[in-house]
């Protein structure tokens, strides 16, 4: 049958009392984490405080994989900066550095342009259509700390489809035999 059926069966085998103690756990576990991403956002300032860094535009500094720590200030965002940021039409937040600052004479808010460091030109043909400069809303954080490599884990599962086969087969059969996995029996 192999191990996905011994798998099903072991599950089978526990008592009610078991599956409800594993779930709590499972629960417990996940709430704690929850509850220290979203300290970890009110502490940073920034909606996301940890991302991956998932192309190779910021080499050599950053390479593919590394995980950066965020931090959201209420200070001017300075040339030279490293920030992540999101723009309008793109679900994925984008690592690069801030190369020139431009203050607005009517409001005084500061406006940033920004490049990757191992790229040719500046970013403005990955802002919005007609937009020239990223405004401070845009910015999630400023790079304050990173991890080299932790992140592959997380661009492995997204982007291996082995990994995506498995994940969806699993969704698959969890759907299609919802007791089975539950059953005390």
């Amino acid at each position: 049958m192999g191990w996905i059926g011994e798998s099903i069966d072991s599950i089978k085998s526990l008592q009610i009392r078991q599956v409800l103690t594993q779930a709590v756990s499972l629960g417990m576990i996940v709430t704690s984490a929850l509850i220290i991403w979203k300290a970890l956002t009110c502490i940073t300032g920034s909606e996301s405080p940890v991302v991956v860094v998932l192309s190779e535009s910021m080499e050599p500094g950053f390479q593919r994989g590394d995980i950066l720590f965020l931090h959201m200030s209420k200070e001017p965002i300075r040339a030279g900066e490293i920030v992540v940021f999101n723009v309008d039409g793109r679900e994925i937040p984008i690592v690069h550095r801030v190369i020139k600052v431009h203050e607005r004479e009517d409001t005084g808010e500061v406006d940033v342009l920004t490049k990757g460091d191992n790229n040719d030109v500046d970013d403005r043909i990955l802002y919005a259509q007609g937009q020239l400069w990223l405004q401070r809303h845009y910015i999630m954080g400023r790079a304050v700390g990173f991890l080299p490599y932790v992140g592959w884990v997380t661009i492995i599962m997204t982007e291996k489809p082995i990994i995506k086969g498995i994940k969806t087969l699993e969704k698959s059969i969890r759907s299609s035999y919802p007791d089975t996995f539950f059953s005390s029996g």
